[in-house]
Order: structure tokens, then sequence, then C-alpha cells
């Protein structure tokens, strides 16, 4: 009774090891006495018990592997670069993938280091930065020429990361801050020669302007001087006394509007009640004095100067004739 109840249960435990299942993106690989036999897809799968096994399971989903590489570049700076691989295992050679590569991520690092170490060397510091996509297109068409042997597939390759030593990096920094303060001292610079010469053109507008002002105000004084002149003369005050009487106005005008003023330092001498009176006098006796040598001149007889004569005393500026020679 026991024993067939040990056949019963071999028989069902064989039966059960028959059947195994595949996940989604996952090939099995089947060897039949260490023999390769075939290659399993996803779901419910049946083998033979004891002769058949399952040699592996080979992922065929995208894998990522980082590779982190230290190099020099052209100006001998010291670098540490991390480049980020995506590949899979192509579906029509997961046989070649499982048997003909054993450590596929050391086999990709290898080629990495192998690139990176060839192209980084052509480039200075700041090309690295600039063409690190060409350097991942290097990687990638480096791995894609080798790994298709071995059944994969080079998705992608990324430079994620360029890491010059800390010393590199504040200088970096201080060449980038210096050069950024000789922009902004160049830009200030024009601005204040902008305002510069905005402020000197608004002046020379300003002067020019004041200078019209001030020949029109000019202007209408003597316009205002010969009218108060022809007014005074209409009653019988020559044009040296009507002179005289407009200034002196004036001079007790500038009085009044030095008074006006309450915070006025400004003193103008002579300042005594008896100076408008002194000055019209003077000034009167001035324009008298004036009129009466201008009326002599006029009066003098002319000076015949003799043959050959150029002494100077015998010569009168006002006197434009010309003698006539001795017969």
């Amino acid at each position: 009774m026991i024993i067939p109840m040990i056949i019963l249960f071999l028989a069902f435990f064989i039966l059960l090891s028959s059947f195994f299942t595949v996940k989604q993106q996952t090939a099995v690989v089947i060897e039949r006495f260490g023999k390769f036999t075939s290659i399993r897809n996803s779901g419910l799968q049946l083998k033979i018990p004891v002769i058949d096994r399952i040699a592996g399971r080979v992922n065929l989903r995208i894998q990522q592997l980082d590779v982190l590489i230290e190099t020099k570049t052209k100006d001998n700076v010291f670098i540490k670069m991390k480049v980020s691989v995506q590949f899979k295992v192509i579906q029509d050679k997961v046989y070649e993938a499982f048997y003909k590569l054993e450590y596929p991520h050391d086999q990709i690092t290898a080629y990495v280091f192998d690139v990176v170490r060839a192209e980084v060397p052509k480039l200075i510091l700041d090309d690295v930065f600039v063409r690190k996509d060409d350097i991942a297109i290097a990687v990638k068409r480096e791995l894609n020429e080798a790994m298709t042997t071995y059944g994969y597939d080079i998705i992608n390759t990324l430079v994620t990361d360029i890491d010059p030593d800390i010393q590199v990096k504040n200088a970096m920094n201080r060449i980038n801050a210096a050069d950024r303060e000789k922009t902004a001292a160049e830009f200030e610079s024009e601005a204040q020669r902008i305002r510069i010469v905005a402020k000197a053109k608004a002046e020379a507008e300003s002067k020019k302007l004041q200078g019209q002002g001030i020949a029109d105000q000019r202007r209408e004084i003597a316009r205002g001087l010969v009218e108060s002149v022809e007014v005074l003369n209409s009653v019988g005050i020559n044009s040296q006394e009507a002179s005289a009487l407009i200034v002196v106005t004036q001079h007790y005008d500038t009085l009044q509007a030095i008074g006006a003023d309450t915070n006025s330092n400004l003193i103008l001498l002579p300042n005594s009640p008896q100076a408008g009176s002194d000055m019209l006098n003077n000034m009167v006796a001035s324009f008298s004095a004036s009129n009466q040598i201008g009326e002599t001149m006029k009066n003098q007889p002319k000076r015949e100067k003799k043959k050959n004569d150029t002494t100077s005393a015998d010569y009168n500026p006002s006197d434009t004739s010309h003698p006539t020679d001795e017969q």
C-alpha cells in the first residue's frame, strides 16, 4: 500500500516539474543533457522531466550600465566622466548573448574605457563640455560594431557627468566671474559715455536757447529805449538827457529788484541817496562835453601838407586831400 503511494507521489512530482512559466520580456534557454535544445519565450512551457533543464534566463528589457572613467584632456586636465550605456539583448540572438559572452557588463565597460580615453585626449577641457555628444556618438558606434556579434543592441550612450578637479573648477569659476565683471564694466562705461554725451547735448541746446533768449531780450530792450527816447524828445528833452534819465531809471529798478529778495546778499555801489542825482549830472555833463568835442573837430580847418614832408605833426588822419605839385 505504501509503495503505490510513493510511486503516485513521484509521478505527480515529475508531472509538475514538466511545466514551467516564462515572464514577459524574458527568454529561457533549455538544455538536454548539457546540450542546447531550444529557447522558450513568455508563457506556460513544457519540458521533459529529468532530461531537459533550464540552463538560464535572459532579460530582454532595456538595461543601463553606468561607467565611471578618469581620463586626461589635451591641456593636461584630469577629469572624471560618467557614461551611461543603454542596451538590450536582441530577441533573435538570445543564443549568442547567452553562450558567446559570459560577462557582458565587463565587455561593455572595457569598450567604453577604450573609446573615451582615445577621444578625450584630443580635446581641451572647454571642448569636452561642448562636444560631449560627439564623444557619446563615438562610444555608441564602437559598441555597436563590437556587441552586435554577441547579440547585444546598444540603444543609446549618454555622457551624463563631466567632473574636473575641484581646483580646476574654482579657476574656471574665477575666469567666468572676471569675464562677466569685464563685460559689466564695459556696459557701465558705455552707459556713462551715453549719459555724458546726452548731458553735453542738453547743455549745448540749453545754452543755445539761453543765448537766443538774451539776444531777444536785448533786442526788445533796445527797441524800448528807442521808443522811450522818441517820447522824451517829443516833450522837449534832448537825447543826452533822455539817455541819462533811462540809465538812472534802470539803476533804481535794479535797487528795487535787489530789495525785493529778502535772501539776497548783493550790495550795489554807490548806494547813497545822492548817488542817483550825481550819476544823472555826470552823465549829462559827459554827453554835453562829448558833443562839444565832436562839433569842434568837425569845424577844425584842414592843414595842407608840404611836398615830401611826412612828419607825424603835419599828418591829419581825417585829411584825404592830395596836395598839388609845385610848378
